[in-house]
């Protein structure tokens, strides 16, 4: 049977395999430690579940308006006027199933065939594959590990052509946790604005930031910005909701209401019962991000040290997110790749054998230097996984 020629340039995830590796190894009962996971270790709070039970239990389990309840919608808009001081209308809101789908959704209806978009690398894996299928053309940046992996002007400024439509930006970032300044900001909006481009602005980790940073994005620097941005959230990394499939966008209702469209037609409305759950998590108490992101914060100190103190590697200093980024380059030397395998892989998948510690090749996300780290696990594993990595590197240098 020949496939669509949309869904064949579509390249498979080369974590799959080394996935399916670890969760073999879990199943015949071997100790994996799991740096892997995109998601945070912690129960989703209480009164979150108990709005759900209580929607349930209300009978609030039939289709909703296509876009988001009214209810929802309003948390967002208050959400995004007290914390960014962005002002937006109902129609400018779209609730999907998941952040992941709210960018489908726009890159589908934002893109042409043809259309170049700016991606900056390390890149969140799934923004290339998206944007091959709206028949974009991903246009791949290289950051720079000494610039914290974060675009410049410069950089951004060199690679425009009359053919660029867009630009998508992450921060805190997956899979790097750089934050971007809002100077930072500043000296790209310029570039932004001279050449009309589109933002996508992928702020999903905004409220886990560390070291009393704040969190900035274009669409706050200046109303003519906010008119060609798209702003991107959801409940999942924040509320620890993630399997809740709750993401949100916000911007310009003509393209707004087009991806709403796209949405009736795939999807219809997000799950009712996780929309009631989300109203409580954007308007209720808000203890626990400050204690989950205190909790982040104590890891990504100690991850980021005991890292330092292996002989060869480097690393940014991680500004939010739970991931960090090393770069391992310095014993790819005494790797032996298989045939159509990169360094990172090759080294992923020795931590994998060797370690048993499961993590993610910076191949992925466009940066083959370094490999991602989640530290969404506790202390302890933490501590046991890193202690088994530089045990693994110590027998890699004999």
């Amino acid at each position: 049977m020949q496939l669509a020629r949309r869904i064949r340039q579509i390249p498979p995830s080369a974590t799959l395999a080394l996935n399916a590796k670890a969760n073999a190894l879990k199943a015949q009962g071997v100790d994996v430690v799991n740096f892997g996971v995109g998601e945070p270790d912690f129960d989703t709070p209480d009164n979150i579940r108990q709005a759900a039970i209580k929607a349930i239990e209300a009978g609030f389990t039939r289709y909703t308006p296509v876009g988001g309840i009214p209810e929802l919608k309003e948390a967002i808009i208050n959400r995004f006027q007290q914390d960014l001081g962005l002002t937006y209308k109902p129609a400018e809101i779209m609730v999907s199933c998941g952040g992941k789908h709210a960018l489908y959704n726009l890159f589908q209806v934002l893109f042409d065939q043809g259309d170049e978009v700016v991606v900056p690398a390390p890149f969140w894996v799934s923004y290339p594959p998206m944007l091959m299928l709206a028949e974009a053309t991903p246009v791949i940046i290289h950051t720079r590990e000494e610039n914290g992996f974060k675009l410049t002007a410069e950089e951004l400024k060199e690679r425009l052509t009359p053919k660029t439509k867009g630009i998508i930006l992450n921060s805190p970032s997956n899979p790097t946790g750089m934050v971007y300044s809002r100077q930072e900001l500043e000296a790209l909006a310029q570039v932004v604005l001279a050449y009309n481009l589109i933002v996508i602005s992928d702020d999903i980790y905004d409220k886990i930031i560390f070291d009393g940073g704040s969190f900035a994005n274009l669409a706050m620097l200046a109303p003519e910005l906010k008119e060609n941005t798209f702003v991107l959230n959801g409940v999942s990394k924040t509320y620890a909701m993630t399997g809740w499939r709750i993401g949100f966008a916000a911007g310009p209702a003509q393209a707004i209401a087009a991806a709403v469209n796209l949405q009736s037609q795939s999807t219809s409305n997000p799950t009712s019962i996780s929309q009631k759950a989300s109203v409580e998590a954007l308007t209720g108490p808000q203890d626990f991000v400050n204690e989950m992101v205190k909790e982040f914060a104590w890891r990504r100190d100690y991850i980021y040290q005991r890292l330092l103190e292996i002989p060869g590697v480097s690393c940014p200093k991680p500004g939010g997110a739970f991931y960090i980024f090393p770069n391992f380059s310095a014993y790819f030397d005494r790797l032996k790749p298989a045939a159509g395998q990169s360094h990172s892989q090759a080294l992923a998948e020795y931590f994998l054998e060797e370690a048993k510690v499961a993590a993610v090749p910076g191949a992925e996300f466009g940066e083959d230097n370094c490999i991602r780290l989640s530290f969404a696990t506790s202390r302890e594993r933490i501590a046991t996984g890193l202690d088994r990595i530089r045990e693994a590197l110590e027998k890699l240098g004999k």
